[in-house]
């Protein structure tokens, strides 16, 4: 197992990508601290590593309250004795022409995706530091870090800010032997993008800009994640890697398999 006898914190970790993380990191041997606002879904999520012979706990979080996240750290090093890996996760989007966006809303999401990433990582690696032997921070940025959707802003800008963020964490914490990459997913079959099933247009739309002509699992971010918390991974720090099914690389879109 990669992870044997690590301790990781997964912010987001109630459903969708954050919670395969989770998944795989017990499977690896880690101990993990699921965290979320989300807490009765956090808290099943949890039970089901238990059952599989997992060891997790829950601890609910906002990410975007400096005090929360101090708190969440805390109580994991109480619960464990230390932290080797943060998974900064936790996102929310929200739609809304360009024109109309509100204030309010795109800081919303700046406070959770990038202010949430800076307090999670800069809580984690204080810890890192105190307690030596280095370290790992895992940002969950996305390809559209680097396309755009103009009706998505405030996420579109949070997740460029992610990447800055990770070559940041990763030169200022070099010194001390901890890493920081972040990793890039496309269209992951997530319950909020499956929703583009029940639209053929859309649905259209988005394969013909993906070469695999599917949508990625959870649970492959979930691997790109476990080889960044692991050693074999040593000598990685301050990139971003994109599991997007080609996405990024498309300079055209490509014929759709219909049914």
């Amino acid at each position: 197992m990669r992870l044997q006898g690590k301790v990781a914190v997964v912010t987001g970790a109630a459903r969708g990508i954050g919670q395969a993380v989770a998944e795989r990191f017990a499977r690896e041997g880690a101990k993990v601290v699921l965290s979320d606002v989300l807490e009765t879904e956090g808290e099943k999520a949890v039970e089901a590593i238990q059952a599989e012979g997992g060891e997790a706990l829950f601890f609910p979080c906002d990410v975007g309250d400096k005090a929360q996240v101090d708190d969440l750290i805390e109580r994991t090093v109480a619960a464990y004795g230390r932290l080797d890996c943060v998974v900064a996760n936790a996102a929310i989007v929200v739609a809304a022409d360009f024109l109309e966006l509100s204030e309010e809303d795109f800081d919303k999401v700046i406070r959770i995706n990038l202010k949430g990433a800076f307090l999670t990582g800069q809580a984690a690696a204080k810890q890192m530091v105190k307690q030596g032997g280095g370290g790992s921070i895992i940002n969950m940025s996305s390809i559209n870090a680097v396309v755009a959707i103009p009706q998505i802003a405030p996420y579109i800008t949070s997740k460029g800010g992610i990447n800055q963020l990770t070559k940041v964490e990763a030169l200022a914490l070099a010194d001390h032997g901890i890493r920081a990459n972040a990793i890039g997913p496309g269209s992951i079959g997530t319950e909020m993008v499956r929703q583009v099933n029940d639209d053929p247009a859309k649905w259209h739309a988005l394969m013909s800009r993906t070469p695999m002509g599917r949508l990625g699992e959870p649970d492959e971010i979930a691997s790109v994640a476990v080889f960044l918390a692991s050693e074999d991974a040593s000598y990685v720090t301050g990139q971003c890697i994109y599991a997007d099914g080609g996405r990024l690389a498309l300079n055209y879109t490509v014929p759709v398999k219909e049914g």
